[in-house]
């Protein structure tokens, strides 16, 4: 069973909620989900927990098959964008998940980078069918 690692934003209980609603979509698609916000974040030891926390993200990364990011917003969050970045170089695959209608206007839909770097979804189930296809 292939790897999917989530990117995404987690900084509200909004963002928080949407990520395990379409974790388990993507569960139920047939991928094992690597969720930073609960695979990586229950740390107790809180001298070393960013280190800890970058490690196993990082650990997270690598290990998986493809990247979902989340790239909802005005402008895409910097740890979803630097995971988008990371998966690009090193050849994964990465499907961009936009839902959010607004875009920069003549410039594209994201940033040019990340739009460059991933493969658009506006939509869960465009993504679950694009995942099924990489």
């Amino acid at each position: 069973m292939r790897t999917v690692y989530l990117a995404a934003p987690l900084f509200s209980e909004a963002e928080l909620d949407f990520n395990r609603r379409l974790r388990d979509e993507i569960k139920k698609a047939g991928f094992n989900v690597f969720l930073p916000q609960e695979d990586s974040n229950n740390i107790k030891d809180e001298e070393h927990r960013q280190e800890i926390i970058f490690n196993k993200n990082m650990a997270g990364l690598e290990n998986s098959d493809i990247i979902v990011a989340v790239i909802d917003g005005t402008d895409v969050d910097s740890g979803t964008a630097w995971e988008i970045g990371y998966a690009y170089a090193k050849g994964k695959p990465v499907l961009g998940l936009r839902t959010d209608f607004r875009t920069l206007g003549i410039e594209g839909t994201v940033n040019l980078m990340i739009e460059s770097s991933v493969i658009l979804c506006k939509s869960i189930p465009e993504l679950l069918n694009r995942l099924k296809a990489v």
